[in-house]
Order: structure tokens, then C-alpha cells, then sequence
């Protein structure tokens, strides 16, 4: 008798594993032809091909030019550049709002986030005291930079006109910040954007091995 009931209780325990649903946390870090660059919970980012499935069951089902359409455990999301989405079922588990970027080949940490909801190429510095971005970015993001004080900026290639600007909204990974400070640089001696101290000083910075992980302090 009591073997049976051993037997049911391991069956039970069984078919609960069985349909437990599986999830995880995708962020889409970049695309290069029928390839996107994927970060899934949290990991090291890597490239998946339109057909093929992760490890962790996220399945690439196309790619567009800035978004990727994805599947797991049957629900479908399409996501834009530096979206991050939670697939599969149960619910995102509770806690600080945190980021994880990888260094580049020079050594550089990088990040695809988003300004104003539209995608963007990081680069951490902690020696710019705003995030800092070109004046042509800047009109691709729709930020109306003229209207914002002027000042003049010493860089390494010289001085240059600068304005200040108000950026609604800055996401890096599960991170959002409204009403960042930014400054805008007239020229293109920013091939990319500057993610400085206006963001940064209020992230928790931490390296773990080769990646560092931010985590929102307020």
C-alpha cells in the first residue's frame, strides 16, 4: 500500500515538473542580417539564426531591420532594438531594476538601450558628467536640442558647441530613468552615445568577472 502511494506521490511530482511553465528574460541586443544578438537572463550575449532555437528554448522566428520576432513556450513577442521582454510563463521575479553589458573588443562596455523609447548604442563613460550624444542623433531621436541652453564643451578634438537637453526617457536593460540630463554636441565627434554620470550616479556599478552588471538605486 504504501509503495502505491509512493508510486502516485513521484507520478504527481512528475507531471507538476512536467507542467511547470518555463520562462526567461530576453533582451534584443543587435541584428546583422537573418542573425540577432540576444541576452537571456542576463547571460552572455550571443547570436541566434531565424529557425534556430536557444538552450533556453527562445526560438527566432524572422528579423526585420530594427526588430526580431520571437517564440517560447508558445507566446510570440516582437521586439525593437535594446527591448527587453520576459517570454514563457510566470511572472518577472521582483526586484531592483538592473542592466548587464559585456566589453567590446577594445575593452569597452557597451549596451544597446533605448532614448525616448527609440534604440541606441551605449557606451559607458564615467568621465562624461551628462549622457552626451551628437546633434544629428539627437534629431534622429526627435529631441528638440536648440531650444536647450547653450555652452561650450572642451573635447579632444577642441572646443565645441554644446546644448543641454532634458531626455524623457533613457532605458538600459530592465533600467528606465525619466528626465535624464543630456548634453548635445554639434559635430560628429560622437560616433556613439555617451552613457555618463546623470545616469550612472544613480546605478549600483558592480564588475563580475568580464561583465558589469548596474542596478538601479533610485
Amino acid at each position: 500500500m504504501f509503495k502505491t502511494i509512493n508510486h502516485t506521490i513521484a507520478a504527481l511530482l512528475f507531471l507538476s515538473l512536467c507542467g511547470a511553465a518555463v520562462a526567461a528574460d530576453v533582451n534584443l541586443n543587435g541584428i546583422v542580417g537573418t542573425k540577432a544578438l540576444v541576452v537571456i537572463d542576463n547571460g552572455k550575449p550571443h547570436w541566434l539564426a531565424t529557425g534556430e532555437t536557444s538552450p533556453e528554448g527562445v526560438k527566432l522566428i524572422s528579423v526585420g531591420s530594427d526588430s526580431a520576432v520571437i517564440v517560447m513556450d508558445g507566446k510570440r513577442e516582437t521586439l525593437t532594438m535594446g527591448q527587453s521582454v520576459r517570454l514563457g510563463g510566470g511572472a518577472r521575479p521582483s526586484g531592483a531594476q538592473s542592466a548587464t553589458l559585456w566589453p567590446d573588443a577594445r575593452g569597452h562596455f557597451v549596451a544597446t538601450g533605448a532614448i525616448n523609447g527609440i534604440a541606441v548604442r551605449f557606451l559607458v563613460d564615467t568621465g562624461a558628467t551628462q549622457v552626451s550624444l551628437s546633434n544629428s542623433e539627437a534629431k534622429r531621436l526627435g529631441i528638440n536640442y536648440i531650444a536647450g541652453q547653450k555652452t561650450l564643451t572642451s573635447t579632444a578634438n577642441g572646443v565645441v558647441p554644446t546644448y543641454r537637453a532634458k531626455l524623457v526617457e533613457v532605458r538600459v536593460g530592465d533600467i528606465v530613468l525619466n528626465n535624464v540630463d543630456g548634453t548635445v554636441h554639434v559635430g560628429d565627434n560622437l560616433p556613439i552615445v555617451l552613457l555618463g554620470m546623470s545616469f550612472l550616479n544613480r546605478m549600483d556599478m558592480k564588475r563580475d568577472g568580464e561583465k558589469m552588471v548596474l542596478t538601479k538605486r533610485f
